[in-house]
């Protein structure tokens, strides 16, 4: 699939997939800032601006003036935060784009903010934390982070802390906007039954007089590790969920394509190694996952599930041996295109529709300022040899690289520590 990509003089760039066969289209706006961007004191605010920016414009002043119109055209819309980037997207039926286009750009360059607004949705953030410390296969993420990069950006939560959330008044808002919703921090993403001369007039009207300005950069993460580490949170449930991790490699590394790979043999589907042992021959869990958490400047390898709390120490035990025969033994030719054609299988299969091909193509672009399509990603796949994974897993699979966070019925760490070897 082709894309058109043209840079307007103040540096907001635009992305233009066009996908005639696709009744439907998207715009998507992708700013590059998140947790990682923020102070201390106003760590949770890229999330907490993201919500505040469907809560009135000066266009559209109530938050059930944005709702209301996007409703009307059948849309679907939604807004989320990262820790390296913010998006805001609807998607509707093509020949809805100009009024989507409108609304979307609206949020996005024309927010007002209102007082009593945000007092109203501090309420609503907590709630949503609440959500995420109660929902333990969700929040061992946030500790695992946290245990990783401790009172760090990198480390902080994306939703930020309730007393963070309690403080915050609108001009935090109007100041961490103005330093980091700039055009060369955009990329603006159009993809479905749309062509490049129909976006870019709506562009140059919106965005053309938009001043070009400069972004508050995010601290850089800095890697120290020197021994294994853990990270038990104390919870009544009747399954211990934990996240076992090394540090790994950053978004722009060789070693992606080959970490891609190693995450699919060990926990990519029904047939992986992960997902065999721990609920096909051991019975002790549902679900099982493995993959490589990219970013900019760092990287971490992770396997994660829900267990039996009884089958706890076992269950790492046997992971840690999973990973163990990586470094020792080389894949079958067999599995390893197994894995490959699972893994782009189901790449494209998650590329079918426009918001899907939308996010793929702008967050490539706003992460890397370079895009791949999904023949030549598959390409780069598919070149990744045995010796490759084996010599990646002894890279990173090493004793002193394992991390464990965990949230079960334990208050002690220091057994669980004591399993962290090869």
């Amino acid at each position: 699939m082709q894309f058109l990509k043209k840079v307007l003089p103040n540096g907001l760039r635009v992305i233009t997939v066009p996908m005639k066969d696709n009744p439907t289209v998207t715009v998507l706006v992708l700013v590059s800032t998140g947790s990682k961007y923020e102070t201390k004191r106003v760590n949770g605010i890229s999330h907490f601006l993201e919500h505040m920016c469907f809560k009135g414009t000066t266009k559209r002043p109530k938050a059930i003036d944005i709702s209301k119109e996007l409703d009307a055209l059948g849309s679907q819309y939604n807004a989320f935060t990262a820790q390296e980037y913010t998006g805001y997207y609807a998607k509707s039926d093509a020949r809805h784009f100009k009024q989507i286009f409108d609304v979307v750009s609206d949020v996005y360059l024309n927010s007002t903010f209102p007082d009593a607004e945000i007092e109203k949705e501090k309420g609503v953030i907590i709630e949503e934390i609440n959500m995420y410390e109660d929902t333990p296969s969700r929040h061992v993420q946030d500790l695992f982070m946290k245990l990783l990069y401790g009172d760090t950006p990198a480390g902080w939560n994306i939703a930020g802390e309730k007393e963070n959330i309690l403080k915050m008044k609108r001009d935090d808002f109007v100041t961490y906007k103005s330093r980091h919703y700039v055009p060369e921090a955009t990329v603006l993403v159009v993809a479905g039954q749309v062509k490049e001369a129909e976006v870019m007039k709506e562009v140059k009207k919106i965005f053309g007089s938009v001043k070009k300005e400069q972004k508050d950069q995010k601290v850089k993460v800095k890697e120290m590790q020197a021994k294994p580490e853990v990270l038990v949170s104390f919870k009544k449930t009747d399954q211990t969920h934990f996240v076992l991790g090394m540090r790994s490699y950053d978004l722009f590394s060789k070693h992606g394509p080959a970490l891609t790979v190693l995450g699919g043999i060990l926990g990519g589907g029904m047939s992986s190694r992960l997902f065999q042992k721990l609920r096909e021959e051991m019975g002790v869990g549902y679900y099982v996952r493995a993959y490589n958490d990219t970013y900019t400047d760092h990287g971490v390898f992770q396997i994660s599930a829900g267990v039996d709390n009884k089958r706890i120490k076992e269950v790492i035990q046997a992971v840690l041996i999973e990973c163990k025969k990586l470094k020792e033994e080389k894949v079958s030719e067999e599995e390893l295109s197994k894995v490959k054609e699972f893994l782009i299988g189901n790449t494209k299969l998650s590329l079918e529709s426009s918001d899907d091909i939308a996010n793929f193509y702008g967050g490539q672009e706003l992460l890397r300022n370079d895009i791949k399509n999904i023949e030549e990603k598959s390409k780069e796949i598919r070149k990744v040899t045995a010796k490759d994974v084996q010599e990646l897993a002894k890279a990173i699979f090493t004793e002193k690289n394992l991390n464990l966070a965990l949230i079960g019925p334990f208050k002690d760490n220091a057994h669980f520590i004591k399993l962290l070897k090869f």
